[in-house]
């Protein structure tokens, strides 16, 4: 029976489930599981977990609908739990083990400091920002970079769905990770050029085509001349509005007078409306220490940096496309 209090105590509880698919997504039990159905003992063998406690996790996955349990306590992925394969093309699998990780919930246990002072949790706990934390912890450091490769692997389809590239003969992907983005571009214009600037670590794991060439560096000093269209994904929203100019500004002293610009952001939306892009702005509040943006407050950082706003275009992964070009 649904009941106001009963509604609100679900959504009280929400950490527990969020916490059960983090565990199952750790332990790759949806890879484990395949297209069929197992047996736990089976899971619990493959898994190094203990069969008893294996099976109070997956019972409970399985009554909020991420996995099917039949006789003979054996289990099969949902249509809703198939994403948490590390194959599926919509995977959230490595999101989903990011999001699990003890230091991710160690700082939105310190939501309330936040709120209180207005200061960065992640760092407030842990005594560094989350970029310095994972520089010196590498496998803090891969695991993010995998939940960065996963969810870029989600939106970039939605984007190239709303996004033409094929009007640019060489893109340039600032922050672009391990250049997922980048491939499904190059795979869609089999005549541009590409370049991934990221940190030098991160480039050097990149696997890219050969029409795309990967360069170290740091995007609030300089980012690479010649390309036609600078895109930015999930970037500026890790910071506040100081740094955000600088690494636009960055963009700004590069590029040709008639290139573009892109972001690919999560807008904030009007009041009761969004809840994604609302909770994603907590979290830039507790662990980068940036923010989500309605497009009013983009185009004030554009203007401050010496781009104009062009156009918004939302996709079906709830990020815009936010187009500018030099003032």
């Amino acid at each position: 029976m649904s009941t106001p209090a009963a509604d609100l105590l679900r959504l009280v509880n929400g950490h527990q489930v969020a916490r059960a698919i983090q565990v199952a997504a750790e332990l790759r039990i949806a890879d484990s599981l395949g297209e069929g159905a197992r047996d736990v003992g089976d899971l619990a063998r493959e898994s190094g977990t203990e069969e008893a406690s294996l099976y109070r996790l997956l019972r409970a996955l399985a009554s909020v609908g991420v996995l099917h349990e039949s006789d003979g306590r054996r289990f099969e992925l949902t249509e809703l739990g198939r994403p948490l394969r590390t194959d599926d093309p919509q995977s959230v699998a490595g999101w989903a083990a990011f999001a699990g990780t003890p230091s991710i919930w160690a700082a939105w246990g310190a939501l309330d400091h936040s709120i209180r002072t207005g200061e960065n949790a992640f760092k407030h706990v842990h005594g560094a920002d989350v970029w310095a934390y994972r520089s010196d912890r590498p496998e803090e450091s891969a695991r993010f970079d995998r939940a960065m490769a996963s969810h870029t692997g989600r939106a970039s389809d939605a984007v190239l769905e709303v996004e033409d590239f094929g009007r640019f003969s060489t893109i340039l992907d600032v922050g672009g990770g391990n250049g997922t983005l980048l491939a499904k571009i190059l795979e869609r214009n089999p005549e541009a050029h590409a370049i991934l600037f990221d940190q030098p670590h991160v480039v050097a794991e990149a696997d890219l085509p050969s029409r795309c060439e990967a360069v170290g560096g740091d995007f609030f000093e300089a980012v690479p001349e010649g390309a036609d269209a600078y895109v930015l994904k999930a970037i500026i929203h890790d910071w506040e509005d100081r740094e955000s100019v600088a690494i636009l500004q960055s963009v700004r002293r590069s590029i040709d007078p008639d290139g573009r610009l892109f972001l690919i952001e999560t807008v904030l939306g009007g009041p009761n409306e969004r809840p994604a892009a609302k909770l994603s702005d907590l979290n830039m509040l507790v662990n980068p220490g940036g923010r989500e943006r309605t497009i009013d407050e983009y185009a004030a950082l554009f203007e401050q940096a010496g781009f104009e706003f062009v156009s918004e275009t939302e996709t079906s992964s709830g990020h815009s496309v936010i187009e500018a070009a030099p003032a």
